[in-house]
């Protein structure tokens, strides 16, 4: 049976990366984009595989619900949740139009792709799916001096690390694997769109992100950070995160009693 995958976000940057690769792999390809003209351009390109190109825009409804039926009633082996906008800017200054942009993209579409394409994976006894965040996830302690704050933005990353990690707990043993991919800056067109100019910031390439991912898959990551040499340093931040879990209690903490 032929691979089938699923990338959204497809005309450019790690998503292009992906279709790219996978294409490569032998899948045939499902790609998803706003621009219809990019689309066209990387199937004529790609004869030796089917790609059926998607020209949605996952901020609407519209866009999301048409995505989500091909997740449902296609069988997809991969399924690629790369779509993304950056909007980088504090919460006050955020335009409501933006901001619902962004959750919609990044926090709504990736959950209701993945909520369609998972029972028929489960089905199949196999699939992989794949979310791709960044390590803006991890950067909420951060000081205000250290990095600029863009709430929103860090948010959905987070949300994308956090249903990453307990999907896969809920799939352990289905033959279903999820990860979330969690780049720092990567050499893409995502920046320039927001006016940002990060030709003088080492970063790293859109192909290197991919060749993460495939191969933390194979190493079993849930979580996959492909510019954090000392795995150690992830493991610490989940260790600490389940003994703060696990640390609870009924009773009221000492320190906020009266004294």
């Amino acid at each position: 049976m032929s691979k089938l995958a699923l990338v959204t976000g497809a005309t450019s940057g790690i998503g292009r990366a992906f279709a790219e690769r996978l294409a490569a792999d032998g899948f045939n390809l499902v790609i998803v984009g706003r621009r219809k003209d990019r689309l066209e351009e990387f199937a004529a390109a790609h004869p030796e595989v089917t790609v059926r190109t998607v020209a949605a825009d996952l901020s609407t409804t519209e866009g999301i619900d048409a995505v989500a039926e091909i997740c449902a009633t296609e069988p997809l082996t991969m399924l690629v949740n790369n779509a993304g906008v950056a909007h980088y800017m504090p919460l006050a200054d955020l335009p409501a139009a933006k901001a619902a942009e962004l959750v919609n993209v990044k926090v709504l579409a990736p959950t209701m792709l993945t909520r369609a394409v998972v029972a028929g994976m489960q089905e199949r006894g196999e699939g992989t799916i794949i979310n791709v965040a960044g390590m803006i996830a991890f950067s909420g302690p951060a000081p205000h001096s250290q990095m600029p704050r863009r709430a929103v933005y860090g948010g959905s990353l987070a949300y994308l690390v956090a249903i990453s990690q307990t999907l896969s707990a809920e799939l352990e043993g289905t033959g279903v694997t999820v990860q979330v991919v969690c780049p720092g800056v990567v050499a893409t067109e995502f920046h320039e769109r927001q006016g940002l100019d990060m030709s003088r910031m080492p970063r790293m390439t859109a192909d290197d992100v991919v060749t993460a991912s495939l191969r933390g898959l194979e190493l079993g990551e849930t979580v996959c950070a492909p510019g954090v040499e000392d795995t150690g340093l992830l493991d610490a931040v989940f260790k600490a995160d389940l003994a703060a879990f696990g640390a609870q209690s009924p009773e009221l903490a000492t320190r906020y009693r009266a004294a």
